[in-house]
């Protein structure tokens, strides 16, 4: 039932009362000096209903950007690599004699690792050697009886020819003997082996391959703007330490350093190859593994304001900012790196702004709202006891 039908029930019920009292009187003939009195009633209830229905502005907590200076953590995906990863192969062809190591086994430099079998290059290294001895022999004759002008000068310049080349030759085959043995060039950790011992293996077989772990070079990508940003920070003295966190989400116990930087970008990404060495006292990092690379850059007297204060329209960030007379207005922000619960802002929003902290999908652009104003370094601290 409308109000005004029950303001007219009321007024005939009150008619019917002043019936009650001036008997023979018909309602619809109330006398002239009644009929105000009627009205008044009749007004004053819809008056009561209509303040009834009164609502008032919603009431939503508000905000104003941080400005304040502050750090930022980059994470780049990087691959782990040893200072030194090589291959071993065999220098020579043979059967693979001895296998004087394990896998995964920590070596030291000059270590004797595998033996090819050495027969056939024992009988050419002394094969060598009666050569070069006997042409040590035929030099030393001739000498003496050139030194009696028996025989002509030349004759002891070939003879002395034959034994340099004899003794070369001996060179040679002490060194084919020498390729029979794989010996470690430094210290380090043996790999999974590719011949088993009775092997036949040819020259330039794979037998294994071995890592200095002793410290990692850590390879990871950075896009342009940050390898600005990283240069800038280098020029004031800082930026150049970073950390790794490890496949378990656990960080390493040692800081690393970036050490180098690639010569060009990759056009096709955007991006530039950095190199950060860390030390590996415990052995712990292995040729070959991933994680995160942790790198800080700090800024100076930026915006900041809360995630959750903001919401994306077809790709693009919009925070509701409230006028003088608590009006919302939907304004597009552009944001920049990331932190815990907070955004930095570049483009949008002044230090001096106002904009909505919760309730954004409770109301819409135009909007007016009762803005309780909350300071944002209280803001900052409380964010995580807020919720919507």
């Amino acid at each position: 039932m409308s109000n005004w039908s029950k303001n007219r029930n009321s007024f005939l019920r009150s008619s019917r009362a002043l019936r009650s009292v001036i008997p023979g009187t018909n309602p619809q003939h109330l006398p002239v000096w009644l009929l105000p009195l009627g009205l008044a009633l009749v007004l004053g209830g819809c008056a009561a209903h209509a303040g009834e229905s009164t609502e008032e502005a919603p009431r939503y907590p508000a905000t104003s950007p941080l400005s304040a200076d502050t750090t930022i953590t980059h994470e780049y995906v990087c691959q782990v690599r040893s200072v030194q990863h090589i291959e071993l192969r065999a220098l020579e062809e043979g059967y693979l004699q001895d296998i004087l190591v394990d896998e995964g086994q920590h070596v030291k430099e000059g270590q004797l690792l595998f033996r090819i079998k050495p027969v056939l290059y024992q009988a050419e290294v002394q094969k060598a050697q009666a050569e070069a001895e006997f042409a040590e022999i035929e030099y030393r004759n001739t000498k003496a009886l050139a030194d009696s002008n028996v025989v002509s000068p030349n004759e002891l310049a070939l003879s002395k020819a034959h034994y340099e080349k004899a003794k070369a030759e001996l060179g040679v085959a002490q060194a084919h003997l020498g390729f029979t043995e794989i010996r470690a060039p430094f210290d380090g950790i043996i790999n999974r082996f590719q011949a088993r011992k009775g092997s036949l293996v040819n020259e330039s077989d794979l037998l294994t391959e071995l890592s200095d772990n002793s410290h990692m070079w850590v390879y990871f990508n950075v896009p342009e703007a940050e390898y600005l940003q990283f240069k800038k920070e280098q020029k004031a003295g800082h930026g150049t330490r970073v950390k790794l966190r490890m496949a378990n989400n656990e960080l390493f116990d040692e800081e690393g350093e970036i050490t180098a930087i690639e010569a060009d970008f990759d056009n096709t990404t955007g991006n530039i190859a950095f190199r950060a060495t860390f030390a590996n006292p415990d052995g712990l990092l292995r040729h070959g593994e991933t994680g995160n690379i942790l790198m800080e850059s700090h800024l100076k007297d930026v915006l900041l304001i809360p995630q959750k204060a903001t919401f994306e329209v077809l790709d693009h960030r919009y925070v509701y900012t409230v006028d003088k007379d608590g009006v919302l207005r939907t304004t597009r922000v552009e944001t920049g790196p990331e932190l815990q619960h907070l955004f930095v802002v570049d483009k949008g929003l002044t230090k001096d702004d106002r904009f909505l902290l919760e309730g954004l999908r409770k109301v819409k652009d135009k909007d007016k709202v009762d803005a309780e104003y909350i300071a944002p370094d209280s803001v900052a601290k409380h964010l995580e006891l807020y919720a919507e």
